[in-house]
């Protein structure tokens, strides 16, 4: 497993945190940015790259992208034909979204998380497996069925 991360200013801290806390748990990371802070880059460019670098081997690499509120990078990753990601807050939604679900980008939101939480809520969706249950699967690809409307 791969994990790309990605993040603007607001989550700059704390996805260079959580970089090493995944390597830490021997966990291969990639980080895509941003590598300085800068108060004006844009959440969209760090999501995007993840988003791309993800869909490189879907079936290993993972993405965890970061912003403020989380919105912005979610918005960006979900343009992305074959991505699936949501904002998580607490570790039973996480676990729900990977697992039934079966989101490949965990969003998270700077501003409403610290970084002991964020903790939490990665090692949960990195450790959950999609359920592959076939209504599960049927949904999903409704899903990559719809971005092509």
């Amino acid at each position: 497993m791969t994990v790309f991360t990605g993040a603007d200013h607001r989550g700059f801290e704390l996805k260079n945190k959580l970089v090493e806390y995944l390597q830490s748990k021997n966990i291969r990371v990639e980080d895509l940015g941003a590598y300085e802070f800068n108060k004006d880059d844009d959440a969209s460019d760090f999501s995007h790259k993840v988003a791309q670098a993800v869909l490189q081997n879907p079936q290993s690499n993972l993405g965890i992208v970061i912003c403020g509120s989380g919105a912005a990078v979610d918005i960006t990753a979900n343009r992305t034909k074959g991505i699936r990601c949501s904002i998580g807050f607490d570790k039973k939604q996480v676990e729900h979204m990977k697992g039934w679900d079966d989101i490949n980008i965990l969003a998270l939101p700077a501003d409403f998380v610290d970084f002991e939480k964020a903790t939490e809520l990665v090692d949960v969706y990195v450790s959950t497996k999609f359920k592959g249950e076939e209504r599960m699967v049927r949904r999903n690809k409704k899903f990559d069925e719809l971005e092509t409307i």
